[in-house]
């Protein structure tokens, strides 16, 4: 009986001495959520008190119409069928196209490094190969001969009239009237090709064509003012 005690004695003796035991660190207020303490808590109580816990409300899922979803916009994909799905490929885009070294512009021949970006010593001597291929010589033809007459003189009959332009001259036959003036003198280019025409048909003495319906000398209203001032007169 002794024994029993003194057995007894020690063991209190060496509960004492040990050390505290710490607490889990990982459970409590403060570790945790405030929900999850609270289930614990309602669990304990249940357990004590022997009643069971109140179960959850179930969450009822209530599937909505298609034509209601179609309605609002969802799912549809505008009427189109769905595309293949995107690749790395098709979102970095289609590879550049390679210049094309007969582009007639503004060239860069002489800019080395584009030249370097694009040419190696291999492809420029192809390339020069190829343009060689392609290149056409032209010979020298000879000159185009002269004409040995271009009709009257328009500059020196511009220089020698005798008279000012609107001042009348030679004679003219009353029967000129202004609607064959008009009609004759739209067949020409230009009043200098209607002043050499009257010249070559007789002009200034004779008007065969009434484009001179006034007697100065001039057809179809020619102005021999650009020659004088050009001569200083």
């Amino acid at each position: 009986m002794k024994n029993c005690l003194a057995i007894a004695g020690l063991i209190a003796t060496l509960a004492a001495c040990a050390p505290p035991t710490v607490p889990d660190s990982g459970e409590g207020i403060g570790f945790g959520a405030p929900e999850d303490f609270a289930l614990q808590q309602a669990r304990r109580e249940a357990a004590l008190n022997g009643t069971p816990l109140p179960q959850p409300p179930s969450v009822q899922t209530q599937a909505i119409p298609s034509s209601d979803l179609r309605a609002a916009g969802i799912g549809q994909n505008g009427g189109g069928d769905v595309g293949a799905p995107l690749s790395v490929t098709n979102l970095a885009g289609a590879a550049p196209a390679p210049a094309d070294v007969n582009n007639p512009g503004i060239s860069d021949e002489n800019d080395f490094s584009a030249v370097a970006s694009r040419e190696t010593i291999e492809s420029d001597a192809q390339r020069r190969q190829e343009q060689a291929a392609v290149r056409q010589v032209v010979e020298p033809t000879a000159i185009p001969a002269r004409p040995t007459t271009t009709g009257p003189n328009i500059v020196a009959y511009a220089l020698n009239a005798p008279n000012a332009k609107g001042q009348e001259w030679y004679s003219r036959s009353l029967l000129s009237g202004q609607a064959r003036f008009q009609r004759n003198c739209a067949s020409y280019n230009n009043p200098d090709a209607a002043q050499r025409d009257f010249l070559a048909r007789g002009g200034p003495e004779r008007d065969p064509r009434g484009i001179d319906p006034d007697g100065d000398g001039f057809a179809c209203g020619w102005d021999p003012a650009p020659f004088l001032l050009a001569a200083g007169r």
